[in-house]
């Protein structure tokens, strides 16, 4: 999905605009899908992630597209600024400078894999985003987590890791997705 320039501004402004809503009267801000532009109606999955001095203060997303483009990019950057569990709540201080990052995600595409190594070959390094799921237990990793992690199999393990796999644990009923983002 790729938005114009205007799009692009409007999801941001109104990102902005839920953490600001938040911060001022802590709760949730609700949106009128209806009184944004078609793209941004559409049905999608996305996560947000707010960073300030190249600090993470939070990401939350979706994996699965359930409501529309525009309301889950304001739920999901009240959720990241203030429901985090990993981080605490986003303050007024915090609010200047603050680095937001909206990733929308394609559609989730299933892999067919037989075993890691399999994985390990069709992972595209810098382009996919991954979904591993065993169970009860699962854990994404945006592209951006790349750089990070350059190799595919430090990728997959430190995903295992973050689904509270063994890091040499494999199945034949684990699912794996791949996806894309289109990043705001």
């Amino acid at each position: 999905m790729t938005l114009d320039e205007h799009d692009r501004r409007l999801l941001r402004t109104a990102a902005l605009d839920s953490i600001d809503f938040g911060l001022t009267h802590r709760r949730p801000m609700t949106v009128n899908a209806n009184d944004y532009p078609a793209a941004l109606r559409q049905e999608k999955a996305t996560f947000v992630t707010l960073r300030h001095a190249d600090e993470l203060l939070g990401c939350i997303g979706t994996l699965r597209p359930h409501r529309p483009l525009v309301s889950d990019v304001v739920h999901n950057a009240y959720a990241a600024a203030f429901s985090d569990p990993r981080f605490p709540a986003l303050s007024a201080d915090q609010r200047p400078g603050l680095d937001l990052h909206i990733s929308i995600l394609s559609a989730l595409v299933a892999l067919t894999v037989r075993s890691e190594d399999d994985l390990l070959t069709q992972l595209r390094p810098g382009v996919d985003g991954l979904l591993l799921e065993e169970g009860d237990l699962a854990a994404t990793f945006l592209p951006a987590m790349w750089p990070r992690l350059p190799t595919p199999q430090a990728f997959v393990r430190a995903l295992k890791d973050k689904a509270h796999l063994p890091r040499e644990y494999w199945s034949p009923t684990i699912r794996v997705y791949r996806y894309e983002v289109d990043d705001v």
